[in-house]
């Protein structure tokens, strides 16, 4: 990991009780910066503040489901009451969904998945958007898209549509808001060690845990802080030139 100073700075975090999202949390925390903890996992969400507290540093953590705007710009007025601005919003938020065939979605389900991950993207942007705007000091979101964001995967077409979708809204937000002093940029992990995968039945079974590392140049599955990583540096001063990137950490997922 390397060494940031984000001393002064507010960031938040949706989907960060677990994960990418609470690594990146602590991240931020441990280089000096204030934390939003944004999740719908009231208890895990409050265990990511008390790891960020017990080790020195300040967040809060507020409950927000990315689908209710009212709940999106709540998170955003906490940051504001509690810190007094937004520097940096880290929108992470996501669910797998069903892994069928795209003839075998539900209304209900393919529009639960792109609802969470896509909308809830732009909701979040939306309110982020409507602070920062107003502030002196240039800020920066990153949006967490996926290698299924840049390639095809089987069974998981409202996943690969909604982190393609991601990658165009982050694009042309980049271009919108890029004079504005607000740089956006994406983020594209490969299979990640996390809860998610663990839900989607891929880190408890053997075969198909090595099949999907095989995927993978180093045959592994990535770690929560190996993103995180990326995420800070694209908030840092170092990623200042870096607009509307898609920046991919796969370990070679996407370069066959």
């Amino acid at each position: 990991m390397a060494n940031y100073d984000f001393s002064d700075r507010v960031v938040a975090v949706t989907g960060g009780s677990a994960g990418i999202g609470r690594e990146t949390a602590i991240q931020f925390a441990d280089a000096g910066a204030s934390v939003v903890v944004a999740d719908v996992d009231d208890e895990k969400g409050e265990e990511t503040v008390s790891t960020i507290e017990d080790e020195g540093g300040d967040a809060v953590y507020v409950h927000t489901d990315v689908t209710d705007m009212d709940q999106v710009e709540s998170m955003v007025q906490t940051a504001i009451d509690e810190y007094g601005r937004l520097d940096y919003a880290v929108n992470n938020a996501g669910i797998g969904g069903q892994q069928v065939p795209a003839g075998e979605h539900t209304e209900e389900s393919w529009e639960g998945v792109v609802d969470v991950n896509l909308n809830g993207v732009w909701r979040s942007m939306k309110a982020e958007l409507g602070e920062m705007l107003e502030q002196d000091e240039d800020s920066v979101i990153v949006n967490m898209s996926s290698v299924l964001g840049q390639v095809g995967f089987e069974a998981a077409s409202a996943y690969v549509a909604a982190k393609h979708g991601v990658l165009g809204l982050t694009k042309t937000a980049a271009w919108e808001y890029g004079e504005d002093g607000v740089r956006v940029n994406a983020v594209c992990p490969g299979f990640i060690e996390t809860q998610m995968l663990a839900e989607g039945g891929i880190t408890e079974d053997e075969e198909l845990r090595a099949q999907i590392e095989a995927m993978h140049s180093q045959n592994r599955l990535g770690q929560p802080e190996e993103i995180a990583d990326a995420v800070l540096w694209l908030c840092s001063d170092g990623a200042s030139f870096t607009n509307g990137e898609a920046l991919t950490v796969d370990s070679g997922f996407t370069s066959r």
